[in-house]
C-alpha cells in the first residue's frame, strides 16, 4: 500500500510522532496530504522537519479539505515555516488546529 493510498483509505489518524522524517519524508507526506479524503489528524511532533518541510506541508494544506489537526511541535521550522503555515491557513477553507511550540516567536504571522 502507497502513502497515498492510506491517506485516501478510511484512515482517520496517523501518529507518526518521532521518526525523524525530516524535510524529505515532509514532502512525500505533503504530496500524499493533496490526494488526503479521509485523514483528520496527523501527528508529526519531534520528526526534525525544517523550514522546507514546513514549506511543502504549508503548500499542501491549502489544497487540503479534510485535515482538521496537524501536529508540528518540536520541529524545526522557525518563524519562516511557521509563516509559511500561516498564509496556508488563511487560503484553507477547513478549521485547522495547529499544534507548533517550541519555535521562533511567530504570533504577528496569525493577524
Amino acid at each position: 500500500m502507497s502513502l497515498n493510498d492510506c491517506f485516501t483509505s478510511t484512515i482517520t489518524t496517523l501518529n507518526l510522532d518521532n521518526n525523524c522524517i525530516g524535510d524529505k519524508g515532509a514532502k512525500y507526506l505533503a504530496d500524499a496530504l493533496r490526494e488526503n479524503e479521509a485523514l483528520t489528524t496527523l501527528n508529526l511532533k519531534k520528526n526534525n522537519i525544517g523550514v522546507q518541510g514546513a514549506q511543502y506541508l504549508a503548500n499542501a494544506l491549502v489544497e487540503n479539505k479534510t485535515l482538521t489537526t496537524l501536529d508540528l511541535s518540536d520541529n524545526n521550522i522557525g518563524s519562516q515555516g511557521a509563516q509559511s503555515l500561516a498564509t496556508a491557513l488563511k487560503k484553507n477553507k477547513v478549521t485547522l488546529f495547529l499544534h507548533i511550540l517550541f519555535i521562533s516567536p511567530f504570533t504577528n504571522y496569525f493577524t
